[in-house]
């Protein structure tokens, strides 16, 4: 490996907030280098179409606005790395990440590592993502107006999921592996009266059921041992996210998640010169233009402690 490379700014990630946080700091002329990760885009790259993204009225693949948001940050001078970091130091400053080709030192450093949904693990899901298989309801649910869905989980999520898709869905089928529901009690009361929702309970789904398109799910019961096919064509997995944070866990303040926990209002992190943005810190809304604002967020606070320490 080469001898370290210094940098004012070291951007960790390149979803909608890596690549926000790099056109904003290279407009201030921070030059930052973003290590993108081989796979780049963060779960935008997983999405075949985004209806809900401003600026976009006839929709676009979550691949060719990845591309674009890219693009725009290198217009400006941001150095793009399409490699996975095996290393975050934060222990002291400068900072060090490290790549599998090259090391960097930095004054200041942007999270924006993203989150990964957690998925069943079973061949047909994978094989029909994109194809009626999701794990984001507010971002996907549209696209199946006027047909059946199924959501697997039995939280808040699954239900707040399930209830934002009667909106759209002839019926919800909430498949849960239990008899009871996780989710606090309201968000019970809601889904259990809702005239669309149904609840397969005591079940898991066993496959996934079509050749293009999601036309069912086989589902078993772990009680009756029954197994059956329910017609649906759009499944949401909602069982919940993992906030890709394991490399710099210990370094700076989590929560019992594992999710990056800022300074209220802020993009500041517990480590001074640290900054978080995206899904790595947002547990909540998870949308691609949340994590573009909280990227512009970091950024912009990025520049002025960098101003403030006299390395601007």
């Amino acid at each position: 490996m080469s001898e370290s490379e210094h940098r004012k700014l070291v951007i960790v990630g390149s979803g909608p907030a890596g690549y926000t946080a790099a056109i904003y700091a290279a407009r201030a002329e921070l030059e930052p280098v973003v290590v993108a990760g081989l796979q780049f885009g963060g779960q935008l790259m997983l999405t075949t179409e985004v209806e809900n993204y401003p600026g976009f009225p006839d929709g676009i693949t979550g691949p060719d606005m990845m591309e674009l948001f890219q693009k725009q940050a290198e217009r400006f001078g941001a150095d793009v790395l399409l490699e996975d970091a095996t290393e975050i130091a934060l222990g002291e400053r400068p900072f060090r990440v490290k790549t599998d080709s090259r090391s960097f030192t930095a004054d200041a450093v942007i999270l924006a590592t993203g989150a990964s949904a957690r998925w069943l693990g079973i061949e047909s899901e994978t094989r029909l993502q994109n194809r009626g298989v999701s794990a984001c309801a507010t971002c996907d649910g549209a696209l199946y107006r006027g047909k059946p869905m199924a959501v697997v989980g039995g939280g808040d999520t699954a239900l707040e999921e399930a209830l934002f898709l009667t909106r759209f869905a002839t019926k919800v089928s909430v498949i849960h592996r239990r008899d009871a529901l996780r989710a606090s009690k309201i968000m019970q009361e809601r889904a259990l009266a809702h005239e669309k929702i149904e609840f397969v309970w005591n079940s898991v789904v066993e496959e996934v059921i079509g050749d293009e398109f999601v036309t069912g799910v086989r589902v078993h019961d772990r009680v009756t041992d029954e197994r059956r096919e329910l017609p649906i064509e759009a499944l949401f997995i909602a069982i919940g996210h993992q906030p890709n944070t394991a490399l710099f866990r210990g370094q700076v303040d989590l929560d019992e998640v594992g999710y990056i926990v800022p300074t209220p209002g802020t993009s500041r992190t517990s480590v001074e010169g640290v900054f978080a943005s995206g899904d790595a810190m947002d547990p909540i809304y998870r949308q691609a233009v949340t994590a573009a604002g909280t990227g512009c967020m970091a950024a912009i606070d990025a520049e002025r402690w960098l101003a403030e320490q006299g390395l601007a």
